[in-house]
């Protein structure tokens, strides 16, 4: 379990995540919503220590992340953020192998590489994985990119925005991925989502954030509701059950 008590970032006057404590299941989604500005990625990067938090404490299982050396972090927690840009040219191939980097150092092993290669199958980039990144979409960059993500095979994975520049039919596939590393390899996953219906159609809890401030979070059941959304967005969302999934209806 990650815990987060009473995590405070401030960027000069300003406070981003403000005072907040979370507690994130094992082996389950976890989904962050919420408006612009509300503190989900500077909170997702606090957890994964890319930053670290000017008040607070943030805990996976017993260990405070800040007494954890870096390399043995990196075995138990994987980011993928909301920008990523190499300034080297990589294929498909060269960038998932980066994620091998904390288990070889640079020194691929056999072992490394069927762990590289079960992650470009994984995310279907088998017919891509010698191209050059700069030869590819958007969508098919960002799905790369989590390879090299599950490459890293930690028990964590915290993915800022993964949908971003992806259709609709590769957003669906990675959150099924995603889900299956869930149910199928027991990893947990922690994820920053705009599409709210996402998040209710493949989470099993739901933080609302806003103002850097936690306003709800519980299971999507009890996340998804009008009168729990307006607090978070300040609008009315109707929600409507369709095939058994909670759809948020706010296009109107």
């Amino acid at each position: 379990m990650v815990e987060v008590k009473k995590a405070t970032k401030k960027y000069g006057q300003k406070t981003v995540v403000d005072d907040v404590s979370v507690k994130i299941a094992k082996g389950k989604i976890t989904s962050f919503i919420g408006p612009n500005g509300a503190g989900k990625s500077t909170l997702l990067s606090g957890i994964s220590r890319l930053i670290k938090v000017d008040e607070g404490e943030i805990y996976i299982g017993d260990q405070n992340i800040q007494n954890v050396k870096t390399n043995d972090l990196a075995k138990q927690i994987s980011i993928l953020k909301q920008a990523n840009s190499i300034n080297i040219r990589l294929t498909v191939r060269e960038l998932v192998a980066f994620g091998r980097f904390p288990y070889s150092q640079g020194r691929l092993t056999d072992e490394d590489w069927e762990a590289v290669d079960e992650a470009i199958a994984y995310m279907g980039l088998d017919d891509l994985q010698e191209r050059f990144l700069d030869h590819l979409s958007g969508g098919q960059r960002q799905r790369a990119y989590i390879a090299m993500v599950i490459a890293q095979n930690t028990e964590y994975v915290l993915l800022d925005e993964p949908l971003n520049n992806l259709d609709m039919k590769h957003s669906v596939q990675i959150m099924k991925n995603l889900r299956k590393l869930v149910d199928e390899l027991g990893k947990t996953v922690v994820i920053v989502l705009h599409d709210i219906n996402f998040a209710s159609c493949y989470s099993d809890y739901i933080v609302g954030l806003k103002d850097g401030k936690v306003v709800r979070d519980g299971t999507k059941d009890e996340i998804m509701d009008t009168e729990v959304l307006k607090e978070i967005y300040d609008m009315d969302i109707p929600v409507q059950t369709i095939n058994g999934q909670k759809i948020c209806v706010y296009f109107s």
